[in-house]
């Protein structure tokens, strides 16, 4: 809602900049109203990632418990704040949550948006009004013992950490579907390829199970990038060294966030570093990439196999999910595939972003969190959808061409390899021009010279699908 809107009741609120006019059923202040004004250059929100807005509500809620057992915000004042902070957390007030994820102030304004929500509901828990922050102020009890420097970077990890699980998820679900096809095609001979050209014998189930093996190489090693998010800059203030907390604050607000989150989240080596620099994000960025890249070349594979499907290679059939074409009737097209080759070109453009982002860190801070963060959940989320529906609206309901399979198999000079050792590579290359030459089927062509008839033929050619290691 604008803050402009006409014809609402509003409150007043004030800075060193002047008086603001601010919807009086908003919870947000006059923070977030400048930055409504000035920052809202995209459509995405605040609010539209919930699992940023809980890591936020996580970590002011363990700063209050922080607080409050240190003695520096009085106990009724950090249990309205805890009690805001919970009610956020479960999925309230994310329509106060206004600001956009691309905000140029270097991530404070959204902290503040977050400040002032949680403080004005505190207000009306302990039965003062919004905007009065005569009980509890946005900035002196609910960003106590913190700065934006070091709140922002810790929500984020705690987003994407949150987000990367269920991604991992969704890529091992993948991988299963994947191996489940591979056991059932496990039988169909098929043609393998190395630069388009037919090459040697193999089994489409050994096909899908490299597909199946990237899948969960992949899983696994977003699951180690992600461990690296769990050391996170929450203590350090403004420029990690942690000035503006009392002694003994970081041990505890570490204590009450690994309780409330239920994970091991700890502090860094070196808090300098950790407020300098955004690598652990340009990590799981790559490992996204590569993710998102390696299984578009699954989807690539199965346009190729999926051609035609007369005109093509034909040899697997993929679901017709729906009409491929406003003109050519009966015209089906690969369309989840396709999808998961653009969600590749996506993510690797998300994934230049953060590196750039990351390169212009400037001294103590990076200001450009807001771009990393805007990024990394487009990728998590391109990805986590677009992998689901490509398990289930494609994957589990490809068939294979046994017929197609074979035809081309035995129809291709893929078995030539195995008259090498016998007659020679020179004597083999021979037979293979005159066969393409005189347009004839190479297992023909050897039948026809005495070599090897066509049941001997199908019997080397199972006998070379069993992989020797």
């Amino acid at each position: 809602m604008s803050p402009d809107e006409p014809g609402l009741k509003t409150r007043t609120e004030s800075d060193h900049l002047g008086v603001v006019h601010i919807p009086a059923q908003r919870l947000y202040g006059v923070n977030t109203f400048r930055a409504l004004q000035n920052l809202s250059v995209s459509a995405r929100r605040l609010g539209d990632e919930p699992a940023f807005v809980r890591a936020f509500a996580q970590c002011k809620w363990a700063a209050a418990l922080a607080n409050q057992e240190l003695g520096v915000i009085a106990a009724d004042k950090a249990q309205a704040i805890v009690s805001a902070c919970k009610e956020i957390a479960a999925g309230a007030l994310r329509e106060d949550m206004v600001v956009d994820l691309l905000e140029g102030s270097g991530g404070t304004s959204t902290n503040m948006n977050v400040n002032e929500v949680i403080a004005n509901r505190a207000e009306q828990l302990l039965g003062g009004t919004a905007g009065q922050y005569e009980r509890v102020h946005p900035n002196d009890h609910v960003n106590r013992s913190q700065s934006t420097n070091d709140v922002y970077p810790a929500a984020m990890k705690i987003a994407v950490h949150t987000l990367l699980e269920e991604l991992i998820d969704e890529i091992e679900r993948l991988a299963h579907t994947l191996q489940r096809k591979a056991a059932e095609f496990e039988s169909v001979l098929h043609l393998g390829r190395t630069c388009l050209q037919d090459a040697q014998p193999m089994t489409l189930g050994q096909a899908f199970g490299g597909y199946a093996s990237l899948a969960g190489r992949l899983a696994g090693s977003l699951s180690q990038a992600r461990a690296q998010l769990l050391h996170l800059p929450l203590g350090g203030t403004a420029i990690g060294t942690g000035f503006g907390a009392p002694p003994g604050y970081r041990d505890r607000v570490f204590r009450h966030l690994a309780s409330i989150t239920g994970q091991p989240f700890a502090p860094p080596a070196d808090a300098f570093d950790a407020m300098q620099n955004l690598d652990a994000f340009c990590r799981v960025s790559g490992e996204l990439r590569t993710c998102a890249t390696s299984l578009a070349k699954v989807a690539s594979d199965l346009i190729l196999l999926s051609s035609g499907p007369r005109g093509g290679i034909g040899e697997i059939e993929l679901p017709a999910v729906q009409a491929g074409s406003s003109i050519m009737p009966g015209k089906v097209n690969p369309v989840v595939p396709m999808a998961i080759v653009q969600i590749g070109f996506a993510v690797t453009g998300n994934d230049m972003c953060i590196a750039q982002a990351n390169q212009a860190g400037q001294l103590e801070i990076n200001h450009f969190e807001p771009v990393v963060a805007d990024r990394l959940f487009d990728s998590i989320r391109l990805m986590r959808k677009g992998l689901r529906l490509f398990g289930e609206r494609c994957i589990e309901r490809i068939k294979a061409d046994v017929q197609a399979n074979e035809r081309h198999l035995m129809a291709s000079t893929a078995i030539a390899t195995a008259l090498v050792p016998s007659l020679g590579y020179s004597a083999v290359s021979e037979i293979v021009r005159e066969a393409h030459a005189e347009d004839r089927n190479f297992c023909d062509e050897l039948g026809r010279r005495g070599l090897l008839d066509l049941e001997e033929a199908r019997r080397q050619v199972r006998e070379s699908t069993h992989t020797r290691f």
